[in-house]
């Protein structure tokens, strides 16, 4: 099976060649925060999927790159790559997330412009273009192909195909909305918070509306009860939440209600 989508990805960042079961944390390092690219170019650790796709988005904040991932263990493996030298290879990727926006270091775009000067002036030139951030750093999202937040077809009352159609959409315009959170409002963060309002987004592009109960049984929440889910990662305590949760979802009920909305992000 061709696993052209992941030889692009590979080919920006070479640390996905490593494979996080095996490599350890310190060559992750190397290979991520240094430039030492992997001595062995093998993807064989990937299966690769007929879904595959490597897509740029636009949005209000600018155009976003997007991989989706049919195969789960892949959409995993990408993400433990891309995440190690920070959390170590062996962090596992919780069965509820389905997706994630990173920031990446594309050395292979800071080596092609250091080829362009003598070995004199290769220091100064390293210096002067990773001084701009945009000029070295990738935003990416990365998708998996999968039921949303891990809730499954028949709870959501539809077939497993149009399930697996409207949580794609649910899923790209999440995490699209994070990225335009985070360019438009830099300095203002908060993950409960953000992901709420990051689900209304996807919601609203999927359905054409906002359905509170469906947003609460993405976070796992069942009459005011957490039962285990997505919440859960957000935050140690998801049960001290709930209040603060559902007010917040009831909030933005009654904003998305009394709004004329012409695109699913002006609703951020």
């Amino acid at each position: 099976m061709s696993n052209t989508v992941l030889e692009m990805l590979a080919a920006e960042y070479p640390q996905l060649y490593l494979n996080p079961d095996v490599d350890s944390q310190e060559t992750y390092k190397q290979a991520a925060l240094q430039g030492i690219e992997p001595a062995d170019r093998s993807l064989a650790h990937y299966q690769g999927d007929p879904f595959d796709r490597l897509e740029t988005e636009e949005t209000p904040a600018g155009p976003v790159r997007a991989v989706t991932l049919g195969n789960r263990r892949d959409f995993e493996l990408v993400i433990r790559n891309l995440t190690a030298a920070k959390s170590g290879p062996l962090t596992p990727v919780p069965q509820s997330q389905g997706a994630s926006m990173l920031t990446v270091f594309n050395w292979p775009r800071i080596h092609a412009h250091l080829a362009l000067f003598p070995e004199s002036e290769k220091a100064e030139a390293f210096r002067r273009f990773t001084a701009v951030k945009a000029n070295y750093i990738d935003m990416l999202i990365v998708l998996s192909r999968g039921p949303y937040s891990h809730v499954n077809a028949v709870s959501m009352g539809c077939s497993e195909r149009q399930w697996l159609q409207l949580s794609d959409t649910i899923r790209r315009f999440h995490e699209l909305t994070h990225v335009i959170c985070r360019r438009q409002y830099p300095g203002n963060v908060d993950a409960v918070r953000d992901e709420l309002i990051a689900d209304a987004v996807g919601l609203f592009a999927a359905y054409g509306r906002y359905d509170p109960e469906m947003e609460r049984r993405f976070l796992g929440i069942q009459k005011d009860r957490y039962t285990g889910g997505r919440l859960g990662n957000y935050t140690d305590d998801p049960k001290a939440l709930l209040p603060l949760v559902n007010a917040e979802i009831s909030r933005i009920q009654q904003i998305i209600g009394s709004q004329k909305v012409k695109s699913p992000f002006d609703l951020i």
